[in-house]
């Protein structure tokens, strides 16, 4: 890494716009920019990630991967369909940081499945830096740091430290703008869930009516990857499941450009010849009790103040969480005056319609199935 005192400056102020309510897009893009100045790089890849299964959510690109996406969805497949220890959700599991692959490998960085069949023969990569953005146990984001060419200089030690030392600032950066931006305008209703069927090919083959513009929805702004990053990734771990090397469905909640709160599944297929390897999508407006827990984790409570937080959504007067929690009224009082302030709200009214967005607020007093979404208007 350059000099010490570029990097305190790096770190300062990124202390400062991680604190500032940025969203995401204005947050990354000052992220990248400082980074920079400490750590030279030929491009940059940020992911964002569900905290709940770690699956891509989103993809946003700076130097040379901007506007490159013609590999985005091999990517995908590699990332969430093998497995090596540089994969974000390896690096979570491990509570690992940061990583340089050309340390790590010593000076091998072929033996990664991503390097020498994407990254070295597709953009002449040949050292990447990764980073994931954690606060406490969730994980909501990871960051890629590219250097160009066979000669380039592998990041240091130093600079994988550096990094390292970001994460829970930047995992707030995140937690902020996922709350910071809001519902583009007024949300029709999903009467369905869009529908895709992937062959072994790889290749959208089939898709329900309406699909397009969920799809559509999933593209990060002006920096954004394909807007198919998500939905391949989900495949990717939808072979991996189907093969027995995973034990849980992949999953995925993902704020869409619109604001929409979407909720995305994929599961492997089988035919009756034997064929294996298709996948079906299915891309659905996120119920209620799908957005409320990571909405929730997004404003940092207290395991307490999550409690008392779940019973106000429900309408549980404060007598009533007293009880329930067995507190007193006035602890209860407390733990609210705290939430609200994390959650930049002044009162129950707020915090609900705060957690809900937009999306929901229209429908609040409709009664719900018993799935968790909402009765169709009549």
């Amino acid at each position: 890494m350059t000099r010490s005192l570029t990097a305190e400056r790096v770190r300062r102020d990124l202390d400062v716009v991680a604190h500032a309510g940025l969203g995401l897009d204005e947050f990354f893009a000052e992220v990248v920019e400082s980074i920079s100045r400490a750590i030279p790089n030929d491009a940059i890849c940020v992911a964002g990630l569900d905290p709940g299964s770690l699956l891509l959510t989103s993809a946003r690109k700076y130097g040379g991967l901007l506007g490159q996406d013609h590999k985005d969805a091999d990517w995908g497949l590699l990332e969430y369909g093998r497995v090596e220890e540089t994969a974000f959700r390896e690096m979570a599991a491990q509570r690992v940081d940061a990583v340089g692959l050309n340390a790590l490998t010593r000076g091998e960085p072929r033996v990664s499945n991503r390097m020498s069949e994407l990254m070295i023969p597709e953009y002449a990569f040949h050292d990447e830096a990764r980073m994931i953005l954690r606060d406490g146990d969730h994980v909501w984001g990871g960051i890629s740091f590219f250097r160009a060419g066979s000669d380039c200089r592998p990041f240091g030690e130093d600079e994988i430290t550096f990094l390292a030392a970001l994460s829970r600032t930047l995992a707030h950066g995140v937690r902020s703008g996922l709350l910071c931006s809001v519902v583009a305008g007024p949300q029709t209703t999903m009467t369905g869930p869009a529908v895709l069927i992937v062959s072994r090919d790889d290749e959208i083959v089939q898709m329900s009516a309406g699909s397009q513009e969920r799809i559509d929805d999933l593209i990060a702004g002006d920096n954004s990857g394909a807007a198919v990053n998500p939905i391949y990734s989900l495949i990717g771990a939808a072979r991996r499941y189907g093969r027995g090397e995973s034990e849980v469905p992949p999953r995925l909640r993902v704020r869409g450009r619109s604001g929409m709160w979407l909720v995305i599944n994929a599961s492997p297929l089988s035919s009756s010849d034997g064929r294996v390897g298709e996948v079906v999508v299915t891309i659905e407006e996120a119920r209620p009790p799908d957005i409320v827990p990571i909405v929730v984790e997004a404003f940092g409570l207290s395991p307490r103040e999550r409690d008392v937080t779940q019973l106000v959504l429900q309408g549980v007067a404060t007598k009533d969480i007293a009880a329930a929690l067995h507190l007193s009224a006035y602890t209860v009082q407390d733990h609210l005056k705290l939430i609200f302030d994390k959650a930049g709200v002044r009162s129950r009214r707020d915090l609900i319609a705060r957690v809900y967005f937009d999306q929901y607020a229209p429908r609040i007093n409709q009664p719900l199935t018993p799935s968790g979404t909402f009765l169709p208007e009549r």
